[in-house]
């Protein structure tokens, strides 16, 4: 005897936005045949795709590391059944907005390293520059190819109550997690075939061709394949999957810091069981600090002697440059609605969710009288370490924060708990909501690319509204439909 996987007259998201579910037991638009198919499925049936799907991740090899008391955890990436659709022409919208973002953030960060207008001028404080610790002196006076400082970004996108989508903060260093989404689709196409096929899909299939083309496009020599590598810290690293998987995609070379030698030419060789056989192109997954021990850290074993002076001397494109890090700060992520248009004069797509700053007396102020209502943020950290959210903490947990924020005020930004949208999620048996969001990749060379959709992160406890793998999140398919 079989039994239905879920009445959806009982599915209730509360107060939050679903992304499925207009109200009990009804569906949005795009999503009816979805939720007719799914309701088609018995509780057996259902199980035996989860299952499907767990052997296909592990068949795969879709990993993550995860970092637990001195030890590397490799797990199996955490999958649910259930896609998150999005109609194509909001998403149109949205895509635009990315573009507009990442464009005034490229000017921004070269403005920063040569004349330093948009800090003249009023804009952007200076001290939020001179105080940050992603910025890089030794970088002054550059112009990477095509004014391009960062080529891939990630921007995290959430919708509130409303619906609305806001962006939450940009990841401009070494954005992660595009694998993720790639491997997602391929699952998802394996368990639920004729689900997928009766859709209107927008494909992603071709994000990792257009990589390598914004990579071969700001590569210093002008070749028909210009030789790109992939440069990685290594197997320890919690993103080395994707490092090999893009690596392998793109056809291009995966590096380790040994592997690179700059030579008395200033340019980088890579060596081969042929010899050794210049570099044109760097995408790079090593912190800035590590990448050049004659320049940053002089005992870092990650990185490439000599190789700034290489970059330095236009001998060699790294993306993303070093350097790129100075706009991925969540205190200069409040200014970016000011950046978008000082530079492109014009309003933005994409609002930003409402952020105080701790460097600024009075907003630190109303920050530390309102802690059991915020969410507080380190400007630096990434993976939802260092979060101090407000309502779900304890006194002593607020006391500590409040102390923290005292003595190092520029270190903090606060935003309200925002209600992240939900969707529908296999949890065990049944179908609950869950709290998500998206993570849609950017690129920028002599062309500019947005992936239609991203990857979305569930928060798969109950109640929770931390995504992050690292922190216990999962992840789904994202589809745009038309």
């Amino acid at each position: 005897m079989t039994t239905e996987i879920t009445d959806w007259e009982t599915y209730e998201p509360g107060a939050f936005h679903d992304e499925m579910m207009r109200e009990a037991g009804r569906a949005r638009a795009p999503c009816r045949r979805l939720m007719r198919q799914f309701s088609a499925f018995s509780k057996e049936e259902l199980a035996a795709r989860a299952a499907a799907a767990e052997l296909a991740i592990k068949t795969m090899g879709i990993s993550f590391t995860v970092y637990s008391d001195g030890e590397n955890i490799d797990r199996e990436w955490p999958f649910d059944l259930f896609p998150r659709v999005i109609p194509g022409k909001e998403w149109d919208r949205v895509a635009a907005g990315l573009k507009q973002r990442l464009r005034a953030l490229n000017f921004f960060i070269d403005d920063i390293y040569n004349r330093q207008r948009v800090l003249d001028d009023g804009i952007v404080p200076r001290a939020l520059i001179e105080d940050s610790k992603n910025f890089r002196p030794q970088c002054r006076g550059m112009h990477p190819r095509h004014g391009v400082w960062a080529h891939v970004c990630g921007t995290d996108l959430i919708r509130d109550a409303e619906g609305r989508f806001l962006v939450l903060e940009d990841n401009l260093r070494i954005p992660s997690g595009v694998s993720y989404m790639l491997e997602n689709r391929k699952v998802t196409k394996r368990v639920l075939p004729e689900i997928f096929e009766a859709h209107s899909i927008r494909s992603i299939r071709q994000y990792t061709s257009q990589l390598f083309e914004t990579l071969a496009s700001v590569s210093p020599r002008r070749r028909k394949s210009p030789e790109v590598v992939v440069l990685t810290p290594g197997i320890f690293n919690s993103a080395y999957f994707e490092h090999a998987y893009l690596a392998r995609e793109m056809g291009a070379e995966l590096v380790e810091g040994v592997d690179l030698e700059v030579a008395d030419d200033d340019c980088v060789y890579m060596r081969t069981i042929d010899g050794m056989e210049r570099v044109d192109v760097i995408y790079r997954r090593v912190d800035d600090e590590f990448l050049d021990p004659e320049m940053f850290n002089s005992e870092s074993m990650l990185g490439v002697p000599g190789l700034m002076r290489a970059w330095r001397a236009g001998n060699v494109a790294i993306a993303n440059a070093p350097g790129a890090g100075v706009a991925d700060d969540k205190a200069i992520y409040a200014y970016v609605p000011a950046i978008i248009e000082y530079y492109l004069d014009e309003k933005p797509i994409l609002d930003n969710v409402k952020t105080w700053l701790c460097a600024e007396p009075e907003q630190c102020e109303y920050v530390l009288e309102h802690l059991d209502a915020l969410v507080v943020k380190p400007v630096n950290e990434s993976g939802g370490y260092g979060l101090m959210v407000g309502p779900h903490a304890s006194e002593r947990e607020r006391r500590e924060c409040a102390k923290r924020i005292r003595e190092f005020p520029r270190n903090y930004i606060a935003q309200p708990t925002i209600s992240l949208s939900t969707s529908p999620t296999l949890c065990g048996d049944a179908i609950e909501p869950r709290h998500i969001d998206l993570r849609p990749f950017v690129l920028q060379g002599q062309e500019s690319y947005v992936t239609a959709g991203g990857l979305t992160r569930v928060a798969l406890k109950r109640g929770s509204f931390v995504v992050n793998s690292s922190q216990g999140g999962g992840s789904k398919d994202t589809w745009i439909v038309d």
